[in-house]
């Protein structure tokens, strides 16, 4: 009897870690100081093993456990907001032209492409089916969507996403305000500051001043001192920092292939968690995950 009490008790005490998802367990890390977890974003889904932004590509990565996945948005002719980076579907899809000449129906037609460029069976998706299949399971990065933050949001709000998802723009917040301001405060926003630009300093004031939800994506060429104060000083504010390991102009020469290809993941995605970012966005994100819990930063 006291072995059942026991576990009884267990059982009950573990129920609210249970009944969350694994995207409200995501956000908890986030709104925890104490939390030590290093986010890993892959870029485009897991492009190397299924076509980019594509439904497999998102599985892949929830399957593998990665945290968030970056994606990228068009609009068809008729109002439908679809997963595709380029400003034309040559490359991706078996077609050609602008995607805001064809309607969602002719591009359902076409195939996309993997990263050879051969035919593959998959099919363009649109963000509501992309949020669908994330709904509790993963975190999503839209990154070439602020033209369109309006019809984003409507789908976010239809889906019940709305916290899942984050939104940016390397626009100063007074602009963002201007044009969006309406249904800003009413998603995850991180603007992207180029910290080599003259004015990244009065970017970053503007936001820290007015926005809530602090997260700064940073990019930098060169890791010198004026990069690593700026750095810094985000930090000091609370600031999450999302840094970018894709090629070395992103982060001052700490990407993905000197971790993989030189073998030197400590001077590369060690280095970035060094200055301590929470998101990493990666096209390595098997390796990088395994790196974090050889670290003990990723559960």
């Amino acid at each position: 009897m006291r072995t059942l009490f026991i576990g009884l008790c267990l059982s009950l005490t573990l129920l609210p870690a249970l009944s969350q998802n694994r995207a409200e367990q995501l956000r908890a890390k986030l709104a925890d100081p104490q939390s030590e977890h290093v986010f890993v974003v892959s870029h485009r889904g897991d492009w190397r093993n299924a076509p980019e932004n594509s439904l497999q590509a998102i599985q892949n990565c929830i399957d593998m456990g990665v945290d968030m996945v970056e994606i990228d948005l068009k609009k068809t002719k008729d109002g439908h907001l679809v997963l595709l980076h380029d400003k034309t579907i040559d490359r991706t899809l078996t077609g050609k032209g602008r995607p805001e000449d064809y309607t969602l129906d002719e591009l359902k037609a076409m195939h996309l492409r993997n990263g050879a460029g051969h035919k593959t069976a998959h099919r363009i998706p649109t963000l509501r089916e992309a949020m669908l299949l994330c709904k509790g399971k993963i975190l999503v990065n839209i990154d070439k969507g602020y033209d369109y933050f309006e019809d984003v949001h409507a789908v976010l709000e239809e889906t019940g996403t709305l916290e899942q998802c984050i939104i940016k723009s390397s626009l100063p917040y007074e602009r963002v305000k201007a044009e969006n301001g309406h249904v800003l405060h009413q998603v995850l926003f991180m603007p992207v500051i180029d910290l080599d630009d003259d004015e990244a300093s009065t970017i970053i004031d503007g936001y820290l001043e007015h926005l809530p939800s602090r997260y700064f994506e940073l990019v930098f060429e060169e890791d010198d001192e004026e990069v690593l104060a700026a750095i810094a000083r985000l930090r000091a504010q609370g600031a999450k920092i999302f840094i970018n390991s894709l090629w070395p102009e992103l982060c001052g020469g700490h990407d993905d292939d000197r971790a993989v290809e030189r073998n030197e993941p400590d001077a590369s995605w060690g280095w970035i968690i060094g200055q301590g970012a929470t998101f990493v966005q990666t096209d390595r994100p098997v390796r990088l995950l395994e790196y974090l819990r050889e670290q003990g930063r990723h559960d």
